[in-house]
């Protein structure tokens, strides 16, 4: 009896000692479909793009800079003095409103009311986390951000729609 049990307990320890993990049966499909779907967002983010840029080209009174963050952006109010700008950590005030691109309001600053934001640390539209460490104490900037930076394929649920691009102007208020 302790021989098959010492036999038994030898071909468990050996039999499972070398795991070979079984081959996907199709590897292809999920890899064909994801190309596909990377070639078609970046089809879409193109298209996006464009129409920004024929908004900012027909903007002759704003003068835009494209930020290395996907977005674009034009001083309202700048202020030339030296002043510091938001750094990670950094508690910041501000007002901001949401437009489309068309100027058609979305959301006032009123609605959104005043915002107390901490660089980095909050999640909050994707472009405006970058762009508020371009701005100074009293600042107002336009930012004109494509969806993918803003509220994706998914828009926000409510008034913004699905691949939405988006005008937003931000006041700097205060850096704490």
């Amino acid at each position: 009896m302790k021989i098959r049990i010492l036999i038994f307990c030898s071909i468990l320890c050996f039999g499972c000692s070398e795991v070979k993990p079984r081959k996907p049966l199709n590897p292809k499909p999920s890899t064909t479909i994801l190309r596909e779907t990377i070639k078609e967002s970046k089809r879409l983010n193109k298209i996006e793009d464009d129409k920004i840029i024929n908004f900012i080209q027909q903007d002759s009174i704003n003068v835009y800079k494209v930020s290395p963050n996907g977005f674009w952006y034009t001083y309202i109010n700048q202020i030339k003095e030296d002043k510091p700008y938001p750094k990670t950590g950094d508690k910041v005030v501000l007002t901001y409103n949401i437009t489309d691109l068309k100027g058609n309001v979305i959301y006032t600053k009123e609605e959104l009311g005043v915002k107390n934001y901490t660089v980095d640390k909050e999640d909050f539209i994707s472009a405006l986390q970058s762009g508020i460490k371009l701005m100074k104490e009293g600042e107002t900037i336009t930012f004109v951000i494509p969806s993918y930076n803003a509220f994706g394929i998914i828009g926000d649920g409510n008034k913004i729609g699905i691949n939405q691009s988006i005008k937003s102007t931000v006041t700097l208020i205060k850096i704490k």
